[in-house]
């Protein structure tokens, strides 16, 4: 079974080298970085499961770097530890995106178990999305089983083949976060090879003019990970 990847990002070589050791006995695999800029680094290079973030960092505190990842990627437990205990900082942490919150010093075993409770909610909602096969997208209504993409506002239809359905289906499931690449071209072509590749921005563009007419609706492309369907308020 594949390890549970965690990106530890604390500046205290210490704690940083107990939790690290601690967390890999308890079978997870993880990534620690020491300040900020290297944990987003990181974050950008690598695929993990769960973040853990110190607040007090040089270079870019853990608010900061939560609010940088959660521009792409709003599903991704975030957890906070941090030696303030104010009311304010515990709301700010909130705020930009996190899933649960301890002051220090903490209990190793209490931290396990929060860190266990937030996977098992985090799996049993991306179980509930990978089975979602309609999708409200823009003013379109998008049928995933019948390959079916509905204008709601001009009551029409577009046909889509197969492999058109499949990507669109990717890029709902993930509406505002990245599709990585890779990913998708191994699920929809089972083979992320460069033809493959080039034949993915060919539906990609297509897509694209499916659904022009809404203007609100972007597909675009993120620099080195893949596309990001965009949904403007």
């Amino acid at each position: 079974m594949e390890k549970t990847r965690i990106l530890l990002v604390e500046d205290d070589p210490n704690l940083g080298m107990l939790l690290s050791e601690y967390l890999e006995v308890k079978g997870f695999d993880v990534k620690h970085c020491k300040d900020g800029e290297e944990g987003l680094k990181a974050y950008q290079e690598g695929d993990f499961d769960l973040c853990i973030f110190d607040v007090m960092m040089p270079k870019m505190d853990g608010f900061t770097l939560a609010e940088r990842i959660r521009k792409s990627d709003v599903e991704i437990p975030i957890f906070f530890l941090t030696a303030k205990s104010l009311k304010e900082d515990t709301l700010r942490g909130f705020e930009v995106g996190a899933d649960d919150y301890m002051s220090k010093p903490f209990s190793m075993e209490e931290l396990l178990a929060r860190l266990q409770a937030i996977l098992r909610r985090s799996k049993k909602a991306s179980n509930e999305k990978e089975a979602q096969t309609v999708f409200d997208i823009g003013r379109f209504t998008f049928d995933f089983n019948a390959q079916k993409l509905k204008d709601n506002e001009e009551n029409t239809e577009q046909r889509l083949t197969s492999k058109e359905a499949a990507l669109l289906r990717l890029l709902a499931i993930h509406k505002n976060e990245v599709m990585d690449r890779s990913e998708a071209l191994k699920k929809i072509w089972l083979d992320d090879n460069y033809f493959n590749s080039r034949s993915m921005d060919v539906y990609i563009t297509k897509l694209r003019k499916f659904l022009k007419s809404d203007e609100s609706l972007k597909i675009v492309n993120v620099h080195g990970q893949g596309f990001k369907l965009v949904e403007l308020n």
